[in-house]
């Protein structure tokens, strides 16, 4: 018979506890960052009985339909003049300089059938069920360049930079905490100076 070989056993009973040790660890040591942005409510579905409220001078109407088309205000639109009518009619402040809700910075026609102030202005996109997603989103695109001209202009006269930038700068890894309340604060002043008031219906 040929002889026995002893091969010595490692115990491997510990080696569970081991990774069980060395995750409680990193668990434990490992700080967690909870990012803090600033919200952005996307457009809501609404129905046409909510917008009815509203007076019709503060509403612009863009629509979609299933062709793609765009109409805003029931007149043919082509899709790169929807800008400026956003920022035409967002930045109209028809009220006169008596009204308490008067807009002084606005820079529009200040025309008394369109909208009084950015604070009630409204847009309302319509869509066919239909209509192409790339239509769709090419509006969206021009109505949010709209808000972001007229937000960079205010930002620029009030603390000498865009909007967009003060934007980033916020959500950027390096900007510190205390930086952050400042520009947050700044955001928030011009969100309020116009207010994203976009909302959605769908035709039926």
């Amino acid at each position: 018979m040929g002889k026995k070989t002893n091969f010595s056993k490692v115990n491997a009973g510990s080696m569970a506890d081991i990774a069980f040790l060395i995750l409680i660890f990193f668990l434990v040591t490992t700080t967690i960052h909870s990012d803090s942005g600033i919200d952005r409510l996307l457009p809501k579905l609404q129905d046409e009985s909510e917008i009815g409220l509203v007076q019709e001078k503060n509403i612009l109407r863009v629509i979609i339909n299933e062709e793609g088309d765009l109409l805003v205000d029931g007149q043919i639109t082509a899709l790169d003049e929807l800008k400026e009518t956003v920022k035409g009619f967002l930045d109209n402040g028809g009220l006169t300089k008596h009204d308490p809700e008067y807009c002084g910075y606005c820079l529009g026609d200040r025309s008394i059938i369109s909208s009084d102030n950015p604070s009630r202005a409204i847009v309302v996109l319509s869509y066919d069920r239909k209509a192409y997603y790339s239509s769709y989103i090419a509006v969206q695109d021009k109505l949010m360049a709209a808000y972001n001209e007229l937000r960079n202009r205010e930002a620029q006269r009030l603390y000498g930079e865009d909007y967009t930038v003060l934007e980033t700068k916020f959500v950027q890894p390096g900007t510190s905490d205390d930086s952050k309340i400042l520009i947050k604060a700044k955001i928030e002043s011009i969100r309020a100076l116009y207010p994203l008031k976009l909302s959605e219906i769908e035709t039926k």
